[in-house]
């Protein structure tokens, strides 16, 4: 894939707002029950853009809010990859986000999950 089209996939991503780590959440509180998971160790960002679950979680609430983030992440890499045409893809958008936006906002002592499926603190 060209630099260009990385680029333009980054861009895109990037101005539907997904660059904020927890867009997407449909309510505030959805991304307070978010931002509390990601303090509390139970969700983290992921390599390939979306926020998971580290540890099992029975909160419905939270289940609920972590669906609706990816959904929304979901459609905006996809609207991203078909912005950049060619090769582009949903999963190579939500990939570069990880790498250039959402990675380098994870706060110190939060987890993400690596390229290699293993979860890693900050």
């Amino acid at each position: 894939m060209s630099f260009r089209k990385v680029f333009v996939m980054v861009a895109a991503v990037a101005a539907l707002g997904v660059a904020a780590g927890a867009a997407f959440a449909q309510t505030s509180s959805q991304k307070a029950l978010i931002d509390q998971a990601k303090a509390a160790g139970t969700v983290g960002e992921q390599a390939d853009g979306y926020v998971g679950f580290r540890v099992p979680s029975s909160d419905s609430a939270l289940t609920a809010a972590v669906q609706a983030t990816n959904d929304g992440r979901r459609a905006a890499y996809a609207r991203s990859a078909q912005a950049a045409g060619g090769d582009a893809t949903a999963a190579a958008a939500g990939s570069r986000m990880f790498e250039t936006q959402l990675l380098p906002r994870i706060s110190s002592g939060q987890w993400y999950r690596n390229a290699q499926g293993q979860w890693v603190q900050r």
